[in-house]
């Protein structure tokens, strides 16, 4: 029983990561930018890793402001602010 409730566990651990912004491109979708289809959206990667990614404009406009609102994440909605394509 211990083992199965490990192998569930670890599975779920390993799963996480990969999937972890995905919902980022729901939320986008859900505020009005339908073009956001996937993570290329706001990063250069098509599977951008955490830490070693690059952003577009529109990412990088994301980051600043992150930066500039000294925020703990992104929050989508400064998308509204974004002045780029």
């Amino acid at each position: 029983m211990r083992i199965a409730v490990l192998i569930a566990a670890s599975a779920l651990i390993l799963a996480v990561p990969a999937q972890a912004k995905l919902p980022f491109v729901k939320k986008a979708q859900e505020l009005g930018y339908a073009d956001a289809k996937n993570c290329l959206y706001c990063h250069v990667d098509k599977m951008p890793k955490k830490g070693a990614s690059e952003g577009n404009e529109r990412g990088k406009f994301l980051l600043a402001t992150k930066a500039a609102k000294k925020a703990a994440e992104v929050d989508l909605a400064w998308l509204k602010d974004y002045k780029g394509k």
